[in-house]
């Protein structure tokens, strides 16, 4: 049987859909990539409505081995799609019709384009959150990599830029695993709002028919029902919240990438990036560009133009469903497929970056980064802090007029500053000493990254 030429939904018109506003309002283009969760959803619906005596159980079965017919169609790239049936559902329905006859007309019964649409972007996003999940936590164990490997590469830490105290690479990239860890953390917490089903709130007020929402929602592995049945077609809540999470993710990356942007550079040179995530220059030959990184900073924007974009969109929404909501997939499904991205090849960037340690302790080393343990040192022998501040300060010009780091001063000279100053000072004016001196909780001695990383281990729960 050929499929139906005329539109499904078109009974009430008497004229047919201007070519222009045909292609302009349809979405098939772009939704078509939900057919899974639609087919998913209609034969949960089915063996629903056979369950409440409104199909037979023949009809039901009819109805399931089209819907898997056309699932195997689409998997094969044999599927026709139509904008003249505007998107994935009534595509797949007419398809249907064509394949049984008038008993895919019954599959329609007790439900809506509006639930169902909401049910197939819920299942969907479900569906999606976890390879974005996997992907997390396969960049996760590339910095627990790095950081274990690099637990005693001393580096300096900034502070604006500038070099304020040496900290160890390991526990610098156990920064940016804690900012991952609470990234998954709301991925996770979002994912129980998205996990509620809509179906079975039909248009926007229920149906008439005996339908059993608790069994489609089982059926469908959501784990509560939407309650309101104007709510349940109209909420993107679950859509906006993604973003959020989404948009906070790649700020995270975005951060990440500027460091790794800077370290990379000749100024610094703290880091090696694979050839494999950089690219050459077309006229300078020397050139080794850090692509990958710079392109996920530019693509934090365009997260956050999707998250706005949602935001934007629902603004002034009356209750319950309006056209307006199909402009709510494309900048969901563009943040999903720039976050997947995103995350799988900076996990796969992370495990190929090559560190240079000694080009970090002679930037930590330039930067009078163990002013704040004289400091300390000169408080720990009696001195007002702001007095040791004083002494420190006076210290460190003397270093810059004479280029010297405090630790390549002599006793002598550094006494000329405080008396309280002895032989014992250059315990804590390495880099070494500096780093391992802050051994608690929290802090940057190697043992205490060494520390957090079993710990991050530990609470992993992939």
């Amino acid at each position: 049987m050929a499929a139906p030429k005329k539109k499904l939904s078109s009974a009430r018109l008497t004229q047919p859909t201007n070519a222009f506003v045909e292609e302009f309002t349809a979405s098939v283009q772009f939704d078509q990539r939900m057919y899974n969760q639609d087919i998913q959803g209609s034969i949960a619906h089915a063996t629903m409505l056979a369950s409440v005596d409104v199909l037979t159980n023949d009809e039901r079965d009819q109805i399931i081995a089209g819907l898997e017919t056309i699932r195997t169609e689409i998997d094969n790239d044999e599927f026709e799609w139509s904008i003249a049936q505007e998107d994935v559902h009534m595509n797949i329905e007419a398809r249907l019709i064509a394949l049984i006859g008038d008993v895919g007309k019954k599959l329609h019964t007790g439900r809506s384009r509006n639930d169902q649409v909401a049910t197939d972007v819920r299942l969907y996003l479900r569906d999606m959150i976890a390879p974005i999940k996997s992907e997390l936590h396969r960049l996760q164990d590339a910095l627990l990599m790095v950081a274990e490997r690099e637990a005693d590469t001393i580096l300096p830490g900034f502070t604006h830029l500038q070099v304020a105290q040496p900290i160890t690479f390991g526990h610098h990239m156990m920064a940016w695993y804690e900012m991952l860890v609470r990234d998954t953390e709301r991925l996770e917490d979002c994912a129980k709002r998205v996990n509620s089903s809509p179906l079975g709130a039909a248009a926007l007020a229920g149906t008439t028919f005996p339908i059993n929402r608790e069994m489609t929602a089982e059926l469908l592995g959501f784990d509560r029902i939407c309650l309101n049945s104007l709510d349940a077609v109209s909420d993107r809540d679950f859509a906006i919240e993604f973003n959020s999470f989404a948009s906070i993710l790649m700020m995270h990356l975005s951060r990440f990438s500027e460091e790794l942007i800077i370290w990379s550079s000749a100024q610094f040179n703290f880091v090696d990036l694979g050839d494999s995530f950089c690219t050459g220059s077309s006229i300078m030959p020397q050139k080794k560009n850090p692509d990958v990184p710079e392109l996920i900073r530019g693509k934090t924007s365009r997260v956050y133009g999707n998250m706005f974009n949602l935001f934007t969109l629902m603004k002034n929404q009356p209750l319950a469903y309006n056209k307006d909501n199909q402009e709510d997939k494309e900048p969901l499904f563009d943040t999903i497929d720039t976050l997947l991205g995103s995350l799988r090849v900076y996990a796969d960037m992370m495990g190929a970056i090559t560190v240079k340690p000694e080009n970090m302790r002679n930037a930590a080393l330039r930067g009078y980064a163990t002013a704040t343990d004289l400091a300390d040192y000169l408080v720990r022998k009696g001195v007002a802090f702001r007095d040791a501040h004083e002494v420190v300060g006076l210290s460190v010009a003397y270093g810059i007029k004479h280029n010297q780091d405090l630790s390549e001063m002599s006793l002598e000279t550094l006494q000329s500053f405080s008396d309280h100053i002895t032989d014992d000072v250059f315990d804590v004016l390495t880099l070494e000493g500096s780093v391992a001196a802050r051994d608690h909780l929290g802090g940057t001695a190697p043992n205490q990254v060494r520390s957090a990383i079993r710990y991050a281990k530990s609470q992993r729960n992939d």
